[in-house]
């Protein structure tokens, strides 16, 4: 009897065991990588990659992570495939799925992967969707893991908007322990349908408050894909909700930054911060690289390499 498929749709889909063998996995490959040894466990695979929104960092990390672990891929986007002649997803998903051995997707509406994923006979990747980006998570605990160790226990301090990431920050509080501490601006509370209460995170209206005694001080852009229209109205609101360096200076001493990047200096955060000694943005991009080949090679593979 063959395995069941297993898609990364949100960080919760693996379990707390699986996530620690995906970051050692991570640690094996990036050491494996930065000795340029060859190691190639996913030749002859082929990854889909569709793209319903633009890309910088997750095209580049699942492309160049797909052919350094020896398999090929294939670029999708709504306008040079059915996809965007209104094909129904159920059937693409049958089609494409038939053809190729794991599939990542970067879109919009989370049921609309899920949709993908229910009819689709190889592992799915969330790559972004409005609701979760957990492939991003995946490379932040990963980085905090390198520069500070375990994250279990600790504080992280969200500034900014509601948005996918800090869902999946959530997500990944839950799942491995620590507690993350929420500052929004007024008028952009969370969504208690993506963040019911529960004891791993605590909700501050002044950004300071939230920042003091951080291990990790995290944000975002203000304005997230889709949401253009708002730039002015959410710069204003935002305008308290900067990471400067004073905010930092209340988070724990050997605080860390991050952010997921594009960045914009001088709004969400400052150039002094982004560009700082505490900032590891640098290693967080990189990171997205290694989590994801590690996350290729488990879902395809499970825990027979070595």
């Amino acid at each position: 009897m063959s395995a069941a498929i297993r898609h990364f749709l949100q960080f919760s889909d693996l379990s707390r065991d699986e996530l620690e063998w995906v970051f050692e996995r991570s640690r094996v490959i990036k050491d494996r990588f930065k000795r340029y040894e060859f190691y190639q466990p996913l030749a002859d695979r082929t990854l889909a990659m569709v793209f319903e929104k633009a890309s910088t960092r997750t095209r580049v990390s699942f492309e160049a992570g797909m052919y350094q672990m020896g398999g090929s891929v294939i670029h999708i986007t709504t306008g040079d495939s059915q996809l965007g002649r209104a094909e129904p997803i159920e059937d693409t998903a049958r089609v494409i799925s038939r053809m190729v051995d794991i599939v990542m997707i970067r879109t919009y509406g989370q049921t609309k992967i899920e949709r993908f994923a229910e009819y689709s006979r190889v592992p799915v990747i969330n790559g972004l969707t409005n609701e979760y980006h957990p492939c991003q998570i995946l490379a932040d605990i990963f980085t905090f893991f390198e520069h500070r160790g375990p994250i279990a226990g600790r504080a992280v301090a969200w500034i900014g908007d509601a948005n996918n990431m800090l869902y999946t920050w959530l997500q990944a509080a839950e799942c491995l322990g620590f507690h993350v501490r929420v500052s929004t601006p007024p008028g952009y509370p969370l969504d208690p349908a993506l963040a019911p209460p529960g004891p791993h995170f605590s909700v501050f209206p002044d950004p300071m408050d939230a920042a003091r005694g951080a291990h990790l001080v995290t944000t975002d852009v203000w304005t997230s894909m889709g949401f253009e229209a708002e730039n002015e109205q959410r710069a204003s609101a935002f305008a308290d909700w900067q990471v400067d360096a004073d905010m930092m200076r209340v988070a724990a001493r050997d605080a860390l930054f991050m952010h997921c990047l594009p960045a914009h200096r001088e709004e969400e955060v400052t150039a002094e911060v982004l560009d700082g000694p505490q900032s590891v943005v640098w290693d967080e991009a990189e990171n997205r690289l290694h989590v994801q080949k590690a996350l290729m090679e488990y879902l395809l593979l499970g825990r027979a390499v070595h």
